[in-house]
């Protein structure tokens, strides 16, 4: 085979299963010889901001709420995404690590998305610790406290500068985020408190932009049981200052629920499988598919009742696994906006 048809194949072999899954590779796979989190887990930085090679799956992913100058909302994302065929790293083409970016502008009318693929151990793609950056291509994720965001398309671009307004915050018991009855957890934390400002470059012009971003970072090996076959994500910023990161991931039962509560200082408090209550409000046909593009949450632990609506309900990441992702207002007990992204829609 030529070395394009082998790369073609492995991208297949790494990426084939989350297709169908419509989720990301092996993730409710068996993990032999891979790392997995272990309750009691402590994070440790800088080195937890940098890569986990004896961890199968790993993402640093970037969301931002954004506005022009009239008011009109905008959202962006960017995410690097580490899979490891083995679990080790070596220098060079032997390296088993396939990296996978993701990049996005939503408007109230357009979904403009793009794609970049690289492997391992040449420099194409990867992440440093300290002074933190994560780059795939000519895409740019630099520094942490004040962080420089880069990415284009074909028909966009965007360029961000985000300055950290709060500490980081633990999901889970202290990092250890359980997504399971069965115990399958990642190790995950976050940085919910980014002021953002920049431009985006669209088909019509630049537009200046300002908001709130809210980077995620997880790594584990085997974080889904089976029969899980998607999930529902929200990361919310409310008017008062708090966040609220909450996920259920669906089992053709009940699901598996939990969440963080934030508080404006960045104190979190986890709250149990249970804990909140969600159920859809209305629907959109979206790429062929039947989805639940706004919600109702409910979470009385923390008097919160809220309804959710998409800035713009075609949000569809038409990628190698595609999903829906994309900001969303909403009202009610609590104001404010946040992200929605939801995978595993057949």
């Amino acid at each position: 085979m030529s070395g394009k048809a082998v790369w073609v194949a492995l991208m297949l072999m790494v990426w084939g299963s989350a297709v169908a899954a419509q989720g990301f590779a092996g993730l409710a796979s068996d993990a032999t010889g891979f790392a997995v989190p272990e309750p009691g887990l402590v994070l440790e930085f800088p080195r937890d901001h940098g890569p986990h090679t004896d961890y199968r799956i790993e993402w640093w992913y970037l969301t931002a709420n954004l506005q022009g100058p009239d008011g009109t909302d905008y959202g962006v994302q960017w995410t690097l995404f580490r899979t490891a065929l083995a679990p080790f790293e070596v220098a060079g083409w032997a390296s088993p690590q396939v990296w996978l970016g993701h990049a996005a502008i939503t408007t109230p009318t357009a979904q403009h998305v793009a794609e970049r693929l690289a492997r391992g151990g040449i420099g194409q793609a990867g992440v440093v610790a300290e002074p933190f950056a994560a780059w795939i291509d000519d895409w740019q994720m630099a520094g942490l406290d004040t962080m420089a965001l880069r990415a284009g398309g074909s028909d966009f671009a965007f360029d961000l500068a985000l300055e950290a307004q709060g500490p980081l915050v633990p999901q889970g018991q202290g990092g250890y985020s359980v997504k399971s009855a069965a115990g399958q957890a990642s190790a995950y934390y976050s940085q919910p408190f980014y002021r953002v400002s920049g431009t985006l470059v669209l088909p019509e012009g630049e537009v200046a932009v300002t908001g709130q971003g809210w980077l995620d970072r997880e790594w584990s090996s085997q974080p889904l049981a089976t029969g899980q076959t998607g999930w529902d994500w929200f990361s919310l910023h409310f008017d008062s200052g708090e966040k609220l990161m909450a996920f259920r991931l669906r089992d053709g039962g009940a699901g598996f629920t939990a969440a963080t509560w934030i508080s404006a200082l960045g104190v979190p408090e986890p709250l149990p499988d249970g804990a909140l209550r969600l159920e859809p409000l209305a629907r959109a046909e979206v790429a062929g598919r039947d989805l639940p593009v706004a919600w109702h949450l409910e979470l009385p632990a923390k008097g919160l009742v809220i309804d959710t609506v998409p800035v713009n309900p075609a949000a569809w990441m038409a990628t190698s696994f595609p999903y829906w992702e994309g900001p969303i207002r909403f009202s009610g007990s609590h104001s404010g906006r946040g992200y929605l992204e939801m995978t595993g829609y057949p």
